[in-house]
């Protein structure tokens, strides 16, 4: 059993199996991206081993805790051995102290060569929070609501420029309307997770297109350092006609009930202002999706004109287009930059 420091630990869980031996509810919180959970103790063990500690000591926490986990072996053994045929397996805890140790035990003595990590997961949540603050080359899509940045970036992405997809790793589009269509929110220290290790794994000399955001994505906050870096880049605004918007958003959003659209307007009631947060839901009522979008559009296309103030003009580069075509967008792109 040898201990890897986070980042060595990070590198071989692409090529190994990851086992965090922390309790479900740990590891629901955040762990290691593709990392699989066989934990030493359920929440309920772990819950009553910590006051045994607290009542009686360390002798007596062990003691319930080795009668609560050695029934458990074979089945630790069987969970490893569903991972697949690799005989190495790369073992984390919190700390990296008895629960990661305990475990590897075991599978070395099953067999497996085992890689446990220095510090456990709170030395990969150091290299997490440290990957954000470290300066990378960013180059930033904007543009107001409905001018497809999303898929001009991914059109980026086909012509081989390496791009990070917030929207995607967070599970929301990012307005009042981005969690239509898309699966539960990641919580925030998962987010944080899976960005960093997107961040790890691009060279540190590519340039890093991505989508300009605020800073918070739905309910995911994106960290201060890392967003402060997004302010301050390059950013190339796609400027589109209002009315190539408002039909790009209808159909991207007529897809979904009225149930649904009109929920939407009311997480920006008091944004829109009574008003016209009521037109948009009587438009909705009666099918005028395009309606609709126009009034919400007079609130975003403020919003984003606020923002977008907020940046060095020198930093801004806006490109002009008539229609909507993200493949030739990102070409035009790409020849101008």
């Amino acid at each position: 059993m040898k201990a890897l420091e986070a980042k060595a630990f990070f590198e071989l869980s692409s090529k190994h199996p990851v086992i965090d031996v922390r309790t479900p509810a740990e590891f629901e919180r955040g762990h290691i991206p593709g990392a699989n959970n066989i934990p030493l103790f359920s929440n309920e063990e772990r819950a009553e081993i910590g006051t045994i500690y607290k009542k009686d000591g360390k002798r007596a926490a062990v003691s319930r805790g080795m009668e609560l986990v050695t029934p458990k072996f074979t089945d630790f053994v069987k969970a490893a051995e569903a991972l697949g045929s690799d005989k190495t397996l790369l073992v984390n805890c919190w700390r990296g102290g008895m629960r990661s140790a305990s475990m590897a035990w075991l599978f070395e003595l099953y067999g497996y060569k085992v890689f446990t990590l220095a510090g456990g997961y709170k030395s990969f949540r150091r290299l997490v929070l440290n990957t954000f603050a470290a300066p990378v080359k960013l180059n930033v899509l904007g543009g107001k609501t409905g001018s497809g940045k999303t898929l001009i970036l991914h059109e980026l992405g086909k012509s081989g420029e390496t791009i990070l997809d917030l929207e995607a790793i967070a599970c929301h589009k990012g307005s009042a309307f981005g969690s239509l269509g898309e699966k539960t929110q990641p919580t925030q220290e998962m987010f944080e997770n899976l960005v960093a290790t997107q961040l790890l794994t691009i060279p540190a000399d590519s340039v890093i297109w991505i989508e300009d955001e605020s800073q918070n994505v739905g309910k995911r906050v994106i960290p201060n350092s890392f967003f402060a870096q997004m302010r301050a880049a390059k950013v190339y605004c796609i400027d589109l006609p209002l009315e190539k918007r408002i039909e790009y958003l209808t159909t991207e959003y007529g897809k979904y009930s009225k149930e649904e659209l009109l929920a939407s307007i009311d997480k920006i009631w008091k944004r829109l202002g009574p008003q016209h947060a009521k037109a948009a839901k009587e438009a909705i009522e009666l099918g005028d999706l395009k309606r609709a979008c126009e009034i919400s559009l007079v609130y975003y296309d403020k919003s984003y004109n606020h923002g977008i103030a907020k940046r060095d003009p020198s930093t801004i580069i806006t490109k002009s287009f008539t229609e909507l075509n993200p493949e030739a967008i990102a070409q035009a792109i790409l020849e101008n930059n």
